[in-house]
């Protein structure tokens, strides 16, 4: 199969794309305050939550060291004071190099 597309099948695909952004749009702005749809959109909300609670727990407990690195850096930097959490907090000053959330 050919992944290459002509210069008017691009076109043509995001012209349908914006269309269709456009469309889903307008069609949001005229349900949005409906009760019935609020309903059913918190319900899906709910239903989503309850089924993906132990991923989000999961997510916080094996990225508990760059929680805590992040809001270090957070409450050092509102204070004016990021070399004090890099002398006192060495690694977790690395770990946020590492990730990419600071650069010297």
């Amino acid at each position: 199969m050919n992944s290459e597309f002509t210069e008017s099948q691009i076109n043509k695909i995001l012209s349908d794309y914006k269309n269709r952004r456009i469309r889903d749009r307008m069609r949001y702005e005229t349900i949005k305050d409906d009760t019935e749809f609020k309903i059913k959109n918190r319900q899906r909300a709910k239903l989503h939550y309850e089924q993906n609670k132990d991923k989000r727990k999961e997510k916080y407990i094996e990225n508990n060291d760059l929680m805590k690195a992040r809001n270090s850096y957070y409450y050092y930097k509102k204070k004016d004071k990021l070399d004090i959490l890099q002398s006192k907090y060495p690694d977790r000053w690395q770990l946020l190099l590492d990730k990419g959330y600071i650069s010297t």
